[in-house]
């Protein structure tokens, strides 16, 4: 393998948090890193991503695992978990967390609630970028985002004002558009967190196909009855 791995001893302090007990290690935290894997394998394999252009995180505790820069999805192992803490501090293993790192610390620090976080270039999202300031609510799954999908504005991968870009999109939102570059979307689980991303691609790709039909504009949804889906969706799903 060519991918890079981290300098210097980081991780090397995991056995003393296992010592003591540390609830984000052993067994829960494996299973959280072989969930995350099998979701970043999952955006490949749906079409949300080629190669290794997307990224996907989970917290765990205080350590967020996430996928490492640069290593195709198929290829990582149990020995490959990569995990930060919220300051960015790399706490477990050695490979290089993805180059997306602010961006999903963002997420976790501006909504305690966040438990997943997953950043894809599906095309019709990120076509949808180039073209409007906000995807125009064309479906009632708008309301499971919070309401329209706002575009953040370009700005270079990687990098603070990205991050700070997309939290001001994300206001209100549990999923936003990247201009020129794709989607970020959030939830309570990597489950939730890859639905939402499904749904906004797709959303994103009726909008493009109905909007594309000449002479005729797509009918939106009012903002009336986005609320009276918002009430419907709390309620959604199966209960105990």
């Amino acid at each position: 393998m060519t991918y890079s791995r981290a300098g210097g001893a980081e991780g090397a302090g995991e056995p003393d948090r296992e010592a003591a007990g540390d609830p984000t290690a052993g067994p829960a935290r494996e299973a959280a890193w072989a969930e995350l894997v099998a979701t970043a394998r999952r955006t490949v394999a749906d079409g949300l991503v080629v190669g290794t252009s997307g990224n996907v995180s989970v917290r765990v505790g205080d350590t967020v695992l996430v996928t490492p820069s640069g290593v195709p999805y198929d290829r990582l192992t149990p020995d490959d978990a990569t995990g930060v803490d919220l300051d960015g501090r790399q706490v477990l293993g050695t490979l290089v967390p993805t180059s997306e790192l602010p961006m999903h610390l963002a997420v976790y620090r501006a909504d305690p609630g966040a438990r997943a976080v997953v950043h894809t270039h599906a095309v019709h999202a990120t076509a949808v970028s180039l073209l409007v300031p906000e995807l125009p609510p064309v479906h009632y799954m708008t309301a499971a985002l919070g309401g329209p999908v706002r575009v953040a504005p370009y700005a270079a991968y990687g990098t603070a004002e990205l991050a700070r870009g997309m939290l001001d999109a994300l206001a209100g939102r549990t999923g936003c558009l990247l201009r020129n570059h794709g989607t970020i979307t959030y939830g309570t689980s990597l489950d939730q967190a890859y639905d939402r991303t499904a749904q906004l691609e797709w959303m994103c790709r009726l909008w493009l196909t109905a909007s594309s039909v000449p002479g005729h504009s797509p009918s939106l949804l009012t903002p009336a009855q986005l609320a009276e889906v918002t009430e419907r969706l709390r309620g959604y799903g199966q209960r105990s």
